[in-house]
């Protein structure tokens, strides 16, 4: 079972998901204290291949408020991400494209373990986002008229 931790709202919207992989987190005891009281903000993260290991950038885990100065953590820190070599070569691969990068699309919880959904995007143009909301607005109308046409039966 996997509970939700954080989720990037705004990346669906602004770029086109391609690939998506899961990835561990290696992390601090003070910040997975942090996690477990949900003070965790996604919204500006992404991952970047540095010396052949892949690591999370603008991660936003808050500070652990009864821990001491000594033991607490950096809010914004590079995070490594654990995957297997064979994965970070394929990424590499497909990051070298133009316009393609690694975001973080949620934060999760699996086996007492921390993970992390990142995909592989491409981001949309203005036009793009705009179809994307109409067709959205299109299957919501459409599910309205389905369920209120089945209730009569």
């Amino acid at each position: 079972m996997s509970a939700e931790i954080s989720k990037n709202r705004k990346a669906r919207h602004e770029y086109h998901i391609l690939d998506t992989y899961e990835a561990g987190l290696e992390l601090k005891g003070t910040e997975v204290k942090s996690i477990r009281a949900g003070k965790v903000n996604i919204a500006d993260s992404f991952a970047r291949i540095e010396k052949g290991q892949l690591f999370l950038f603008g991660c936003d885990i808050q500070p652990w408020e009864t821990a001491g100065t000594w033991f607490q953590h950096q809010t914004r820190r590079p995070r490594r991400l654990l995957v297997h070599k064979a994965e970070i070569l394929k990424l590499d691969q497909e990051t070298s494209q133009k316009g393609c990068t690694l975001i973080c699309l949620r934060m999760y919880w699996q086996n007492r373990r921390v993970k992390v959904e990142i995909g592989v995007a491409k981001g949309k143009s203005h036009a793009d986002k705009r179809n994307t909301l109409k067709e959205n607005v299109e299957n919501r109308e459409a599910q309205r008229e389905m369920q209120r046409f089945n209730k009569g039966y």
